[in-house]
């Protein structure tokens, strides 16, 4: 017999997995039903019962599945001893068990059977369940996982067997009965998986005889729980209300949210922090909570908004208290990731310093020991870190308020327990009323708790956005982060997605608070006692530095041992880097000790020379300096900085400012292989737990909010790509918005302009568009995504969590800071920059080709600052690959300027960028003496004379506003700053100081308000000199290197471009140009990078062919100490055969890097000569074979025998690959072509007959209304039918330079579609038309290519050239000549014309000689005829 059964239970269980007896979790069963049946089907026994709970009740979210109440339940239930006994006498009857997703419900059971110790007989029984990949099969639901059909439920199988709706779905009684004829139709239908089944033939007969047609119901009448549950629950809800006591709401208190999430909740929440503080302000609340989800990320920010607004105050009694918490998930078990437990939502709230640094701590564990999917601490930890901690129970993801509604009031009064027991007052009940049913079941039972237990009641409105209207933006990003469509409709399961339920979680006002609260007024009345338990408190500090470790063998009596040991090492490093210290010297070292003293921070100079120290003897390369550190004498004495500030007139005051100290910065170039070791350095001295990366926020620019938005709504692509490049770059839709057509205007360029006033048109529509613009505003800005820090350390004197929250982050294997970089300064965090610099990598490497090469040792910090043959590069402008000094328009000043000292290259570092670039040409006559050098007072000249009476720098104004208004330094730099930051009141207060300054000295007030007006100016792209000065050096040794050393270094360049395949092929050409050959790979040459070889021809490295690691580039290396490598054979006997496999072997071969060792063609080695087996296989089995005998045991026994030979296979005899094939297969490899390009052989025909690259065609609206020749080889074509059936394609060209994706349409597909065949080189006529008018919007759609003409490449010059004219010099003509053009006219017969242009120097004789007779076919071949004669020629 068959026994078919379903239940109801009190919901799910935590985990699947759990044992039966683990009684916690799995839930109660609150319905039991089935229907036992024998072999044919008939119906012997049904049975159904609801099942009276003890011990437990049935939580909210369950009821609303099956309607069964607590209270029904208790009224029509049976006890469950009985249950199972009627149960367990029909199971004994039966051979099978039946149901759907059985697994489920025969736990549940055995869990029930086991709390009540009877016998488990379920698990005797054979499982039959209709759940499974059979019946997926059968119902081809797609959405399954590989690929595979969905599992149906019980309902898709019901009606895809019965072609009706099935109505009663979660009535285990009526899921019983489906279930049944589900079962029997299809074993009726041969559907059922007969091998689960014996005798199962029999079973079918019996089946098919019983019903002959359909399986059709058994007549079974079913209770509609639901309905009765409901009639329960209303006469229960009027008896209450009938007893309800009316009273008056008194409220006594001023209402503040106290539960918060902002754009730091990373997409979880549009509020930004600085509109929370502003809505705050408006309600007049006292005080407002931050309590973010998982993290603290937005704790500093919120503090500082809080500040400045009560700082601006006039009114003391309307500062707002920032109330620092967090929404932490709070697990069973933090380190147990045996399975997912995101925990429960709570919020903490930080009631004084120790909270805080108390959630700090929490915070960060939840990253580091806890995260599984999302961040968790455990009640463990909760115990652990209470201390100054307040507590609110949570939304209705909160635990107390989730077991109301998913588990159960018992399990959620316990946990009610444990939170009053480990925070006594410090813990509230937090109520939410957002109308939603649940908050009503929420409420009731939180009000019951708060008696029975003493807890106290809060009302808070779980706030994610500000106003009302900004629902549909929260929504939109909810869907960004969950990678939906807004269309797809809310809930949960399959084809549902997750969402709020309604518009109230907005930033609400203290009257709607109270409203919604009449009924709970203590809810409100006891916020105010909870905002003063929460003190006003600090988070900003000084900056702690870690405890730098002086030897022990340094001795001072003084107690200041720190700033003793920083003068020892200064003095000691003052002896090597000066001849002589004078008086001025120690002067003006002892005045930096002096000020470095009274800042407190010489433990920050010994901890970075003491860094860089360490990195140089690692090995690695540590930069020149960076920044206004270069400004410090002792920086540089220590070896921080490599660039003499007193010779190049740099200033300390610019580092670090004697009046008002502040951290200085010292950032810090370490070449990028480098980098890792030093701050594995640091990790190693002060430990792991005291370092840490700092965090970046990826946030939503203007842009990426705007398609994300259009995704999210349904735009189309075409229409969300147009939105977007609507938004000028680097420009926000807040700017756009909340700017007048006139300021818009005055700060964009005029195509900008015309964009943003046509996005802001666009805006004020009615449509799809308009929304999606209107809807990005709000989420701009907002948290995308969070990342590491490129450069920024953080290292602190103790744990860092006692100081900064931390989180983990995918791209470091360090922790990372919780704070960004804009705030860890202060919150007391020393932050150092260690950056990795490409160039100092390249310098590296050219340094150690140049000691391969030719044995020498560059010391590079001391090559001479004054070679003639690095400024001649500079001076003609050959300084492509040359460090800040590379782009087309620097090149072209250095080529006017022709530097010829070091200071002309600080200078031009300095001016080369927007703004000071409009004084490059008066600097540049200025310095060739075409321009008249001027000074507004002539004691200007002493810190002007470099610049050529130009002021540059920063420096220049300090040291200008001291010597002649007598500003201190402290007050120079103040200056300094107020330009550079454009702080025009503080600009104010200082101009009456210079004015005065400057007359007491004897100045004219006219002249004195000039350069005042002058430096206004300058103030907005003044520069620092010490910066300058530092990236001029390396950009003078990078030259240095390209001047003495080209082939060194253009290969290190190469070397260090060698992941981007574009820069390869840039500076190839450099090379190129610098007649400089770079050859393929080559096994008996090339290394892992780059290399030169013994004709300064540079070396493609292995590196840079795919499938060739760096495992088996080193085993090449090795195997050749021995000697050059003769023939693939000796190389597959003498290289390491498992670092170098097949793949390396047959890339190499590809790449062309055994064409030197081989006479064999490239094709050879691919061969298979009937066998199956290539010959680079064979080369590698013949070598392994070898390798065998090699190591083999025997073959040392006879080592003195006679060597046993393998003969060596014979190359097989095949066609070459044509050119083409041979390069494609070879840039397949390499990712560029490198022994030729296919289309070499057309050199002169795309010179001379195509107008425009094909990079050119990326910006087709600078093309309009023009006719475009271009040419080149065919790639990947598509072709492809339209949805009215008209045939178009997409093709790929490919030139020179660039490879580019054409459409072609209509009538001009049908035209040329035969010429669109892979490999084919064509010529094209093109014409670019403006793009089609939106008839609704009046708005232009992309530019048009019309076709005009196709031709293949080979045919262009001679159809599309009428003659060529060959110039001669009429005395050098000789007899050789005459038989040349004879032969040559023969050999290339044709109908264009020849023309002779004799020309004879000095007398003026010019003829053009037509031949009448004889016409010749201008072809390529003809053109490289006369190249290799070296004539001259045109063509037209």
């Amino acid at each position: 017999m068959f026994l078919i059964f379903d239940t109801e239970t009190t919901g799910l269980p935590k985990r699947w997995d759990a044992p039966i007896s683990d009684l916690n979790n799995w839930p109660r069963v609150v319905q039991l039903a089935w229907q036992l049946h024998d072999e044919d089907g008939s119906l012997v026994s049904n049975k159904t019962y609801v099942i009276k709970p003890v011990d437990f009740d049935i939580p909210f979210e369950s009821e609303k599945v099956h309607g069964i109440s607590t209270l029904l339940a208790t009224q029509i239930g049976e006890k469950i001893q009985t249950v199972f006994s009627e149960f367990l006498k029909d199971l004994s009857s039966a051979s099978y068990i039946v149901g759907h997703n059985l697994k489920f419900d025969i736990n549940v059971v055995s869990s029930e059977l086991y709390r009540l110790d009877i016998e488990n007989q379920l698990l005797n029984k054979k499982v039959l369940d209709t759940c499974t990949e059979n019946t997926a099969n059968v119902c081809k639901l797609p959405g399954g996982k590989s690929g595979k059909f969905k599992f149906p439920t019980l309902v898709e199988l019901y009606e895809n067997l019965f072609n009706k709706q099935f109505e009663n779905a979660h009535n285990a009684s009526a899921d019983v009965e489906a279930n049944a004829m589900v079962f029997f139709e299809l074993i009726r239908q041969k559907l059922f998986d007969n091998s689960l089944i014996e005798e199962h033939v029999v079973i079918y007969q019996k089946v098919s005889e019983k019903f002959k047609g359909q399986v059709s119901n058994f007549g079974i009448a079913h209770t509609d729980l639901k309905e009765e549950s409901k009639k329960l629950k209303q006469l229960n809800y009027t008896e209450q209300e009938t007893n309800k006591d009316l009273g008056h709401n008194d409220f006594k208190s001023d209402y503040v949210h106290l539960h918060n999430n902002s754009q730091f909740s990373i997409l979880q929440s549009t509020t930004k922090i600085s509109d929370l503080v502003k809505k705050t302000s408006e309600q007049k609340m006292s005080a407002v909570a931050l309590t973010d989800k998982a993290n603290m990320m937005g704790c500093f920010h919120f503090y500082k908004a809080v500040k400045n607004y009560n700082d601006g105050l006039n009114n003391q009694n309307e500062k707002i208290k920032p109330i620092l918490g967090c929404e932490l998930n709070v697990c069973e078990n933090r380190l147990d990731k045996s399975y997912r437990d995101d925990g429960y939502q709570i919020v903490f709230l930080a009631k004084n310093k120790v909270g805080y640094e108390n959630l700090m701590k929490m915070c960060s564990i939840g990253y580091t020991e806890g995260f599984y999917y999302v961040p968790r601490i455990d009640k463990d930890l909760v115990k652990k870190y209470r201390d100054g901690l307040i507590v609110l129970s949570g939304s209705k993801y909160g635990e107390i308020s989730n077991k109301i509604i998913n588990v159960g009031e018992k399990q959620a009064s316990d946990a009610c327990v444990w939170w009053k027991e480990n925070f006594s007052n410090d813990f509230y009940l937090e109520m939410n009323n957002h109308g939603e049913e649940e908050n009503e079941i929420i409420n009731a039972q939180l009000s019951k708790f708060s008696k029975i237990h003493g807890v106290k009641l809060i009302a808070t409105n779980n706030t994610k956005y500000i106003s009302k209207e900004d629902a549909n933006a929260h929504d939109i990003l909810l869907c960004v982060k969950d990678g939906q469509q807004q269309s797809t409709p809310i809930g949960r399961g399959r084809g549902f997605r997750y969402g709020l339920k309604n518009q109230e979680y907005y930033f609400k006002t203290k009257e709607e608070m109270s409203k919604i609260f009449e009924n709970y007024p203590d809810a409100i009345n006891n916020i105010s006692e909870l905002v003063d338990k929460v003190e006003f408190y600090d988070l900003r500090r000084d900056v702690l530095l870690p405890k730098f470790s002086i030897p022990d063998n340094f001795k001072s009596k003084s107690n200041d041992i720190e700033n003793e040991y920083l003068k020892y090492l200064t003095y000691e490093g003052a002896d090597h880097k000066y001849e002589k210290i004078n008086d001025d010297l120690k002067e003006k070292i002892d005045f930096e000790l002096g000020v470095i003293k009274n800042s407190g921070y010489p433990g920050y100079f010994l901890i970075v020379q003491d860094l860089i120290n360490a990195a140089k003897e690692m090995g690695v390369s540590v930069g020149p300096g960076r920044g206004s550190v270069a400004g410090s004498i002792v920086a540089y004495c220590l070896g921080i900085t490599k660039i003499d500030p007193i010779k190049y007139d740099l200033l300390f005051e610019r580092f670090l400012n004697p009046d008002r100290v502040s951290m200085p910065d010292i950032d810090i170039d370490f070449d990028d292989d480098g980098r890792g070791k030093v701050i594995d350095y640091v990790i190693d001295k002060y430990g792991s737990n005291q370092v840490a990366q700092i965090v970046t926020y990826g946030k939503m620019a203007a842009k990426s909010s705007i398609r994300d938005t259009a995704r999210v709504l349904d735009l189309s692509l075409s229409d969300a790509d147009y939105l977007a490049k609507l938004v000028p770059n680097m420009t926000k839709l807040s700017d756009i918005f909340e700017s007048d057509k006139k300021k818009l205007s005055s700060s964009m360029r005029s195509d900008d302009f015309s964009n943003a006033v046509e996005l802001k048109n666009i805006a004020d529509g009615d449509n799809l568009q308009s929304e999606t613009i209107n809807q990005a505003r709000v989420l701009e800005g907002s948290l995308r995504n969070v990342g590491v820090h490129a450069c920024g350390v953080i290292i602190t004197p103790d744990e860092i969590t006692k100081f900064v929250p931390i989180a983990t982050a995918k791209d470091s294997d360090l922790v990372v800071t919780q704070y960004d970089n804009s705030v860890v300064e202060n919150a007391g965090l020393l932050k150092m920059d260690f950056l990795g610099l490409k160039t100092l990598t390249l310098i590296k490497d050219t340094i150690k080709l140049i000691k391969y090469r030719h044995k020498k040792d560059i010391d590079i910090d001391n090559i001479p600052l004054d070679d003639l043959k690095t400024y001649e590069l500079f001076q003609k402008g050959d300084t492509v690959g040359i460090f800040q000094y590379e782009s087309l328009g620097m090149q072209k000043y250095l080529r006017d300027l022709k530097p010829t000292v070091f200071e002309d290259l600080i200078a031009m570092n300095a001016l080369y960028r927007p703004g000071p670039l409009e004084y490059i040409p008066s600097f540049v006559r200025r310095k060739n003496g075409t321009e008249e050098i001027k000074y507004d007072i002539p004691e200007m000249e002493e810190f002007l004379k470099e610049t050529y009476g130009i002021t540059v720098y920063q420096e220049q104004v300090m040291q200008l506003s001291q010597k002649l208004a007598n500003f201190s330094k402290g007050d120079a730099d103040t200056l300094r700053k107020a330009m550079g930051k454009k702080i025009f009141s503080l600009l104010e207060k200082l101009k009456p100081k210079f004015i005065k300054g400057g007359k007491s000295n004897g100045y004219d007030s006219e002249i004195l308000e000039k350069i005042w007006k002058d430096w206004e100016a300058f103030a907005s792209y003044a520069f620092n000199k010490s910066h300058s000065t530092c990236y001029a050096l390396i950009a003078y040794q990078t030259a240095y290197l390209k001047a003495h050393y080209p082939s060194e270094y253009m290969a290190a360049v190469l070397s260090n471009n060698m992941n981007d395949i574009k820069q390869v092929s840039f500076f190839m050409e450099e090379c190129k140009y610098m007649s400089i050959d770079v050859l393929g790979p080559d096994i008996n040459e090339s290394i892992f990078k780059f290399n030169v070889n013994e004709n300064n021809s540079i070396r493609f490295g292995m590196g840079a062919v795919k499938g060739v690691g760096q495992s088996a580039v080193k085993a090449i290396v090795e195997g050749r100490k021995s000697g050059k490598y003769k023939s693939i054979f000796d190389f597959a006997k003498r290289v390491d055969l498992r670092s170098a496999n097949k793949k390396a072997f047959d890339s190499l071969v590809l790449a062309g890097a055994f064409d030197s060792v081989d006479k064999a063609h490239r094709a050879q080695y691919f061969y298979e000569n009937g066998d199956g087996v290539t010959f680079v296989e064979k080369a590698i089995r013949f070598g392994s074979k070898f390798q065998e005998r090699e190591n083999s045991p025997q073959t040392s026994l006879f080592s003195d025998a006679d060597e046993i030979k393998i003969s060596e296979p014979n190359f097989p005899e095949c066609d070459k690959w044509s050119k083409l094939d041979q390069l494609k297969k070879e840039k397949n490899v390499v990712g560029i072509y490198i022994s030729g390009h296919p289309l070499d052989d057309y050199l002169d025909t795309l010179k001379f007959l195509t107008n425009i690259h094909l990079n050119d065609l990326k910006d087709l609206k600078k093309l309009i209304d023009k006719e475009l020749r271009i040419g080149g080889i065919i790639g990947e074509v598509q072709h492809k039918i339209s949805k009215n059936g008209r045939g178009w394609a997409t093709f790929i060209i490919e030139d020179y330079f660039e490879s580019y994706e054409l459409r072609i349409f209509g009538e001009d597909y049908l035209k040329f579609k035969h010429f669109l065949v892979e490999n084919n080189f064509v010529h094209i006529k093109m014409y670019i038309k403006e793009g089609w008018k939106n008839a609704e919007t009046g708005r232009l759609g992309d530019p048009r290519i019309q076709f005009l003409n196709f031709q293949q490449l080979q045919d262009t010059l001679s159809s599309n050239t009428k003659k060529i004219s060959i110039k001669i010099d009429a005395q050098l003509i000789e007899e050789d000549h005459i038989d040349y053009f004879r032969k040559l006219v023969k050999k290339h017969k044709g109908d264009q014309e020849i023309v002779f242009n004799l020309s004879a120097n000095g007398n003026g004789l010019n003829i053009n000689l037509y031949s009448v007779k004889n016409k010749v076919k201008i072809t390529e071949e003809l053109i490289k005829s006369l190249k290799e004669k070296k004539l001259e020629f045109r063509l037209n």
